[in-house]
């Protein structure tokens, strides 16, 4: 487990203590699973640029390909 110093806004803090004791949940184990949440929410936001990104290459090819299938039909 890693040690660090944080620094939260005023705002942020005050509502965090709030839920936290509201909850009974130490502020600790309360920002972590915050953190953990985050970067959920952040690797499926990159994993769906990445797919928009190999979607979009893969249309070219897909497009390319259908333009050789109509070739071939239009010589029929």
């Amino acid at each position: 487990m890693k040690t660090l110093s944080l620094k939260l806004d005023d705002k942020i803090f005050k509502e965090a203590e709030d839920i936290t004791t509201k909850l009974n949940l130490a502020r600790n184990r309360y920002i972590n699973e915050a953190v953990d949440l985050y970067n959920l929410f952040n690797k499926r936001r990159l994993l769906k640029k990445q797919l928009l990104k190999e979607s979009k290459s893969g249309r070219k090819d897909s497009m390319e390909i259908l333009a050789e299938f109509e070739k071939f039909m239009d010589e029929d």
